[in-house]
């Protein structure tokens, strides 16, 4: 629904009803309703729609809609139930869980009450949220999108209500807020860590599950759609959710006008994949009462059951115009009203599901490479789905950037289980997989387009994300402690690729609550633990591809081992900002990391590097064992191989080569550094084993030049990773 002239274009697609009714409401929640009710024209290939004069901004409004009750074929019309605009631009209330809320009768649990289902005769607009009508004009002052290149990229995914929350230096009416996301404090940490750009966790409006409500536990991470045009009001402050959605939306815009002045691209978490309506016994607020049938994915069988391949109980239909054309306007919507310069997808293989499957030039993929205002910002796919041949990571088309689940497989079983594992005597994985991942994964990403490749900025990098332990947590525990979520410790994923380091829990006496029982002390354990958090941010920092971190990882929280933390709205999921010693030493570590990541172009190359050698001799891209020579073919296949030289040389005179130095054993070992450019020499300038940027010291006696020749033999610290620059000598 948009203004139009003297009043409102109204369309919306169900293309099963025998009729439907734009229901005009003009009191607010807990008020006396007086509803108008005007049939809509149609259906117009597949459409009903109108326009009504004398409607304009602030109208809030709903949908009835008429047609067969037939669940065998699954046809659910009941025009009892008040239904929200899947194009709606604002949104007021908030959906009250109750029988009232669903199509057919239910128990007081919410249960069928009757075999076969019989329609519910009760009037769901009291317990209803209500479309709003939305003059979406706002002054943006000359503001435009940084359109910061791929190649400089740095993402921070972060919750914008648990990002502020327990921050003291932010006014309390604003933690945990849009407003409060741009505060002047917060806009300050992030430039300060050499943000690029912020992924927010889904800010669309939201329904939580009805298990969740039951439990009084709610859809935390915003992953249940109830309207794709519409602010999420929870985010907005109390003054802007009391004067109204215009005002709601008017708070998101001035967020993303400030991260824009401040450089800082705003990334929005989209789930098209299913909505807030769950299992096809859910409530039904929108797009079930409208079409069942059309709107969601159906396996083809009688009685009709939905084909759910996002495990959430129900997936969209893309196979539907209908379906792919609101998520295309929804996408619109965002870029043109809210200026937001990018998208990560949810479950992104479906949204490219065709008759025959996964389809990498499905109308959706071709929509969002083509359209005018689509294809001039970014997007990032989550390349799986629950689906048959749902994992599709580096097929989608360029220039569509996908998070790369291998390099969080790889980086964690190299700088984790493999130590684990060798600690118990068993194979670890060799440097080989490390390697890959480090060079931009072209064995995945080459391969995607026929008339090309992404390169490595078609890879986002992370070993964490909302979704499993944070950074500290795969330091310190081997398990996952999902007790609170109330599914009996079920939920979560089994594949963590953590190591506690010998101690299941946090230390509280170095910093970082746990038990006795390892061989080492606290300390020791507490200090191997910090080194793995830096060796993780570093093999982030220092590898091709567009780097992601959670936000907290930078200065190490935790939430306790629950690494499914999606119902958790409090202190386990929020951001603690009451830092301890060690914590501020990380934080100005990953500052430190991601300023030298900007500041020399070799940690960053934009497209894949070959290892051909340059005029001076060296390659582009060379690999050296500790002995100084090359390594061979047999080497990668080696699992004791773990201790390897990665160089970056830069065709610029100007521009400093970089050397890293990984060592991947639990012994240290002495290092031949690999050759530098002619006149050079190697400066050390970042250590692991160094609590701080400015330590420069070497740690545990191992003493060694800051400044060292190609050829010369340096020594290396257990499970570390150092980075040499190239220095006149």
């Amino acid at each position: 629904m948009r203004l139009a002239g003297d009043g409102i274009d109204v369309a919306v697609a169900a293309a099963h009803a025998t009729g439907v009714e734009l229901c005009l409401i003009d009191q607010p929640h807990g008020l006396d309703q007086s509803e108008r009710r005007i049939d809509l024209a149609g259906p117009t290939n597949g459409l009903f729609h109108g326009h009504v004069s004398g409607v304009g901004a602030g109208q809030r409004y709903g949908f009835r809609a008429r047609g067969p009750w037939d669940p065998s074929a699954g046809h659910l019309y009941n025009p009892n139930k008040l239904l929200l605009d899947p194009w709606g631009r604002g949104i007021d209330g908030q959906p009250l869980l109750s029988p009232a809320l669903y199509a057919h009768k239910t128990t007081a649990e919410l249960g069928p009450a009757t075999r076969p289902w019989e329609p519910d005769e009760r009037d769901s607009a009291p317990h209803m949220a209500y479309s709003v009508v939305i003059d979406e004009a706002f002054d943006w002052g000359g503001v435009t999108r940084p359109a910061t290149p791929w190649e400089q990229t740095v993402i921070m995914e972060g919750h914008v209500r648990g990002m502020t929350m327990l921050r003291e230096d932010i006014p309390a009416e604003l933690r945990g807020t849009y407003a409060g996301l741009a505060h002047p404090a917060s806009i300050r940490h992030l430039r300060a860590l050499g943000v690029t750009a912020v992924e927010l966790l889904p800010i669309h409006a939201c329904l939580s599950e009805p298990h969740l409500a039951e439990q009084g536990l709610s859809n935390y991470w915003g992953y249940s759609t109830l309207s794709f045009f519409s602010p999420n009001p929870a985010y907005a402050t109390r003054a802007s959710r009391l004067a109204g959605p215009d005002a709601v939306g008017r708070e998101l815009k001035g967020m993303v006008s400030l991260l824009h002045q401040a450089g800082i691209e705003v990334i929005l978490d989209v789930v098209y994949n299913h909505t807030c309506e769950v299992g096809l016994g859910g409530p039904t607020v929108c797009w079930r009462g409208l079409d069942n049938l059309a709107w969601y994915l159906h396996d083809g069988s009688v009685p009709a059951r939905y084909a759910d391949v996002t495990g959430t109980g129900n997936t969209l239909d893309f196979r539907r115009a209908a379906t792919v054309g609101m998520a295309l306007d929804s996408l619109r919507h965002w870029v043109e009203e809210y200026q937001i310069d990018g998208f990560r997808y949810d479950l992104a293989v479906t949204l490219a599901r065709a008759y025959s499957g996964f389809e990498p030039d499905h109308p959706f993929l071709v929509g969002l490479r083509t359209d005018p205002a689509l294809r001039q910002v970014k997007h990032i796919a989550e390349p799986w789905d629950l689906g048959p041949g749902g994992w599709q990571t580096g097929s989608f088309p360029v220039p569509i950037a996908a998070w790369n689940d291998y390099f969080r497989g790889d980086v964690r079983s190299f700088w984790l289980t493999g130590p684990k594992e060798m600690s118990a005597g068993r194979r670890p994985p060799s440097a080989r997989d490390l390697a890959t991942r480090f060079s931009g994964s072209a064995d995945l990403f080459s391969r995607s387009d026929p008339m090309g490749n992404h390169g490595p900025i078609g890879s986002i990098n992370f070993v964490t994300a909302h979704d499993g332990f944070t950074m500290r947590d795969l330091v310190c525990f081997d398990y996952k402690h999902n007790q609170s979520n109330g599914e009996n410790n079920r939920d979560g994923s089994d594949d963590n690729r953590s190591w506690n380091h010998g101690l299941e829990g946090l230390i509280i006496d170095s910093g970082f609550s746990g038990v006795a029982g390892s061989d080492l002390g606290f300390d020791a354990i507490a200090s191997l633990r910090r080194r793995s958090i830096r060796n993780l941010f570093a093999t982030l920092a220092f590898s091709s591809g567009v780097p992601m971190y959670c936000a907290g990882d930078e200065f190490g929280r935790t939430q306790w081992g629950n690494n499914n933390a999606y119902c958790q709205d409090g202190p386990i999921s929020w951001l603690d900002w009451e830092l301890v010693a060690w914590q501020r030493d990380l934080l100005m570590t990953v500052r430190h990391l991601f300023s030298l990541r900007r500041t020399h172009p070799a940690l960053r190359p934009a497209a894949y590097l070959t290892g051909e050698p340059s005029p001076d001799g060296l390659p582009d891209l060379g690999w050296y064992s500790f002995d100084g020579r090359p390594a061979t073919a047999a080497k990668w296949h080696d699992s004791h191989f773990r201790a390897v030289q990665m160089l970056r040389h830069s065709p610029s005179a100007a521009a400093r080569d970089a050397l890293v130095v990984i060592n991947g054993d639990l012994d240290g070992h002495d290092c031949r550094l690999a050759p530098a450019k002619p006149g050079a020499v190697w400066e050390l300038v970042w250590d692991s084993t160094w609590d701080q940027p400015d330590d420069r010291t070497l740690s545990d006696g191992l003493e060694g030049p800051l400044e060292a020749a190609g050829g010369q033999d340096v020594p290396v610290h257990l499970l570390s990773i150092r980075l040499y620059l190239s220095k006149p000598r």
